[in-house]
């Protein structure tokens, strides 16, 4: 699932508050496997570099993946 979140914001460029909410859910119900760990590495890089913005517009805080 974490996957198709992340694609989509590469898609539209864009980060939703909706897609937002079900990255926080799927990560706090079902925790990280290796392969969501690099999908947020990646949206997180594009997030930090403005090729993919949110929507909620507030930094966003990721500190798992700020340690890597």
């Amino acid at each position: 699932m974490i996957d198709f979140l992340v694609e989509s914001a590469f898609k539209t460029g864009c980060l939703s508050v909706e897609s937002e909410a079900l990255i926080r859910q799927v990560l706090a119900t079902k925790g990280c496997k290796s392969a969501d760990i690099d999908s947020l590495q990646k949206l997180w890089d594009a997030l930090n570099t403005g090729c993919i913005r949110r929507e909620a517009g507030s930094k966003l805080a990721m500190p798992l993946l700020e340690r890597r």
